[in-house]
């Protein structure tokens, strides 16, 4: 019988208090002194230290393995001796300093600690049925959706489809797209996005919408993750496929998408303000090789850039110069039409400066210029940073007041780390969810999200929940990620701004944590027009 093992955050709770400091670190620490008044309390300490200290980076490194494990409580440095297969010949310590730590091994330490050590997730079916009825549009989707259309079919077969985050673009296009499949028979639809939650969301959409607009039974393949990108027997319907999994293929099956390309007559782009990276043109460059193959763009952000008209420009020469923008009777800018009759919350935008000291050099500062976003390396000096840190937890306690559904957005996924382990040391219900969590994780923590619980919860998360992310009940935003990117700044705001009208909130607060020394963004009530320049010609 093996032994029941021993907890990462027990042995936490035994070792000495200057070692989980250290684990810790003095920004962390500095920061838990200043939101205690003093000196924080032991208990706090080691319970942020639980929390925040990632297991994975204290393991896999020998010097801080080695350390760790001198502080197992007593009788669990044999206990752990014994799993690895010590035969009790000499001392246990001795015989677990000598481990090589090879993958075994380290997989078995993990289940000792109590770490879930995950397999592979099995390669979803590449096959679903239909979902049920109930499929309608907004007029002002309905119009929107009927102008794209007679671009999609007209001289160069390719169009961007704006409308606002919160306003159901990707519903609008699953009626275009069951329109097609309807004219077209048979014939693939093929829909490119990044990231597991948005292609899962399009091919959960895309059921839903066939089950009321369709006319006959068709397949809905799923290309992303670990799924084999295999095209045997499909020939009529929808194919979702990661971009990733795209770009990959193209590496190991040079004809994949030659042979997609002859099955498809449209190609769907959701986020198609990426659609001229290099690596992705080239996925859509071979889709679109067909005369009669059509190109629709989605995005509430028709531009790359904030201030760079030629990278702009070239998105739209791409798309012909051809975008249908949301445009409502009476309104010049449809977004305060829309947050006027109830689809689109009312936003209130502010913004709280924490002056961290930090000094750009002329490295940083050149970096800055040159990017089309604030390089990483200056993130992670300024996610480590205590006085920072400190008005982006006060900023979420203030907000827990008046809200019950707070997202923000970290900086890096330590910083998410460490922010969640505070809050919730002060009492709050805080979570996260980053590109490091499990699938099971992120699921069961979004479902708790969209409860209905009257519960304050902040769900913290970096770099996964910018798109493809529907969670109405959230109605206030901190963005502790600086940015100069306009796309990523509008993405993030428009998680909360969906309006009673769509199952959302009638007003929401978002509060940008801003560093005097950084450029960034604190409102964005021009965003949604700031690209038209480069779309005007047409």
């Amino acid at each position: 019988m093996s032994s029941p093992g021993v907890a990462f955050a027990r042995v936490l709770d035994v070792a000495p208090l200057g070692y989980v400091r250290g684990l810790l670190g003095e920004e962390a620490c500095t920061l838990l002194d200043l939101l205690s008044g003093g000196t924080a309390d032991e208990p706090m300490l080691r319970s942020v230290a639980a929390a925040a200290v990632s297991p994975e980076q204290v393991l896999s490194d020998s010097d801080r393995r080695k350390s760790f494990l001198e502080y197992l409580p007593a009788g669990k440095e044999g206990e752990l001796a014994e799993r690895l297969g010590w035969n009790k010949s000499g001392p246990a310590s001795a015989f677990l300093e000598k481990c090589e730590w090879v993958a075994g091994q380290r997989q078995i330490l993990l289940g000792f600690l109590g770490l879930i050590v995950e397999r592979a997730p099995k390669a979803p079916p590449a096959f679903r049925g239909t979902a049920k009825a109930g499929y309608a549009l907004f007029s002002h989707q309905r119009r929107a959706a009927t102008r794209a259309h007679e671009r999609l079919y007209a001289d160069e077969r390719r169009v961007v489809l704006h409308l606002p985050t919160g306003v159901g673009k990707t519903r609008t296009a699953m009626n275009m797209i069951s329109d097609h499949l309807r004219a077209h028979e048979p014939t693939l639809v093929v829909w490119l996005a990044r990231g597991s939650e948005l292609l899962e969301q399009a091919a959960s959409e895309f059921e839903r919408a066939w089950a009321s607009l369709g006319n006959r039974d068709v397949h809905v393949a799923r290309m992303w993750g670990d799924a084999t990108p295999d095209l045997t027997g499909v020939t009529d319907g929808i194919v979702v496929l990661g971009l990733d999994k795209a770009v990959a293929a193209i590496k190991r099956d040079r004809d994949f998408l030659d042979r997609l390309a002859l099955k498809a007559t449209l190609t769907v782009f959701d986020e198609a303000h990426q659609a001229i990276a290099p690596t992705y043109r080239r996925v859509t460059d071979a889709l679109t090789l067909r005369r009669d193959s059509s190109l629709l763009g989605l995005t509430a952000t028709p531009g790359r850039t904030w201030a760079n008209i030629d990278e702009d420009r070239r998105l739209s020469e791409y798309f012909a110069q051809h975008k249908v923008m949301l445009e409502i009777e009476g309104h010049d800018n449809p977004v305060s039409a829309l947050i006027e009759d109830g689809y689109l919350a009312r936003p209130t935008f502010r913004t709280v400066a924490a002056n961290s000291g930090m000094k750009l050099s002329r490295n940083d500062r050149h970096a800055l210029a040159d990017a089309f976003d604030v390089p990483e390396g200056v993130l992670t000096e300024l996610s480590t940073n205590a006085q920072w840190n400190l008005q982006v937890v006060r900023t979420v306690l203030e907000l827990s007041k008046e809200h019950t559904r707070i997202l923000l957005f970290a900086a890096s996924v330590e910083h998410s780390r460490l922010l969640v382990s505070t809050l919730a040391a002060l009492g709050l219900d805080a979570e996260q969810v980053t590109a490091d969590s499990s699938k099971q994780h992120r699921a069961k923590v979004i479902a708790r999200f969209k409860g209905k619980s009257n519960r304050p919860m902040v769900l913290s998360n970096f770099g996964v929940l910018t798109t493809g992310f529907d969670a109405p009940a959230a109605s206030a935003a901190v963005v502790a990620r600086p940015t100069t990117s306009l796309v990523l700044y509008s993405q993030m705001v428009g998680r909360v701004i969906r309006g009673p009208k769509a199952g959302g909130t009638s007003t929401c607060e978002v509060v940008t944590v801003i560093d005097p020394e950084l450029p960034g963004f604190g409102d964005v009530a021009d965003a949604f027009t700031n690209w038209e320049d480069v779309w005007s010609s047409r």
